[in-house]
């Protein structure tokens, strides 16, 4: 009887104690957000993804009726950012771009966090165009002359890229491996470092979403390839390299998403938010400066696609031979 008594006790202590932390956690929720949220690009300053994010992350703002602040984390090919949340409290007031490198680089390496089981999907938003891009005097006026000088010197014809395991890395490894030539890759922090040693002459070429576009239209840079399905709207002279056989699509969508655990009805609150915001003129301009294209996806969708991309993507990373041993 004493036992029985006190294990009813303790189990009626516990509901009650359940009971206080749901109910806390609905004020939370109902009161969020009350101070500022920092939203993490984990790419420096002044690159593609920089330039969306903070415009986003001001329509948002807008919305919520609270500051969103950008802090810029680059590092570990997009990497090093979204992966400094797993120690964050979930309670919604840090999310991070979710970039496709965090579904490849644990294929890669040994990591302390799990793509799926650490992170809160909270939204889809768009993806990249990429493009391979040389400066207006370089020799090489097409991606074939590119690819053929690779050919001539094995190892010798370098590009940059915006770090290892991220999509301009792999899109060009593919290109590698279809063209049976070798190419010499240079890693970078972000597109903005990039940009600049491309202009300042350090690198010949590299291959990056299109933060580029600036470049390209001001006569600096020339675009020798593209890599969708299809060409772009806004440099429809130039060739895609699907079309010109090296058999590589690449889009590499982002979201937005935060540390595992939080709370369902925020998560909705800053889905609602984020989606309005996507659809707000001023967003709509940016992705088409960057020519890059809406690709909503609602948190259980984005989940969705994160696990099946991650289980795709291990059989990619071990095709290239890029797999950890």
């Amino acid at each position: 009887m004493l036992h029985a008594g006190a294990g009813i006790a303790g189990a009626t202590a516990l509901g009650t104690l359940g009971l206080g932390a749901a109910r806390a956690q609905s004020a939370a929720a109902a009161n969020y957000p009350n101070k500022p949220i920092t939203l993490i690009v984990p790419w420096p300053a002044g690159g593609s993804t920089d330039r969306h994010l903070r415009l986003l992350g001001q329509i948002l703002g807008e919305q919520l009726g609270q500051t969103v602040i950008v802090e810029n984390r680059p590092g570990a090919g997009g990497t090093l950012g979204p992966a400094t949340m797993v120690n964050a409290a979930p309670d919604g007031y840090t999310v991070s771009q979710f970039p496709m490198g965090m579904l490849r680089m644990p294929h890669m390496q040994k990591l302390a966090w799990d793509p799926l089981r650490d992170f809160t999907f909270i939204i889809g938003v768009t993806g990249y165009t990429f493009g391979f891009t040389v400066r207006a005097d370089s020799p090489f006026k097409t991606f074939d002359e590119y690819i053929e000088a690779a050919r001539a010197r094995p190892g010798r014809i370098d590009y940059g890229s915006t770090g290892v395991g991220t999509s301009p890395h792999l899109i060009m490894e593919q290109v590698a491996i279809n063209a049976k030539v070798e190419l010499n890759h240079v890693p970078f922090k972000g597109n903005a470092d990039l940009q600049q040693a491309l202009l300042g002459g350090h690198v010949m070429a590299q291959s990056d979403a299109s933060g580029w576009d600036k470049f390209v239209d001001a006569g600096q840079m020339r675009l020798l390839t593209t890599f969708g399905e299809k060409r772009t709207q806004r440099w429809p002279e130039v060739p895609t390299a699907n079309e010109l056989g090296y058999g590589v699509i690449s889009a590499s969508p982002y979201g937005i998403a935060g540390p595992r655990g939080m709370d369902p009805a925020i998560v909705a609150k800053l889905h609602d938010a984020i989606h309005q915001a996507m659809a707000d003129p001023r967003h709509e301009e940016v992705l088409a400066q960057l020519n890059q294209e809406v690709w909503y996806r609602n948190s259980e969708d984005y989940r969705a696609w994160a696990e099946q991309t991650y289980r795709e993507d291990k059989v990619l990373i071990e095709k290239l031979g890029l797999a950890q041993g």
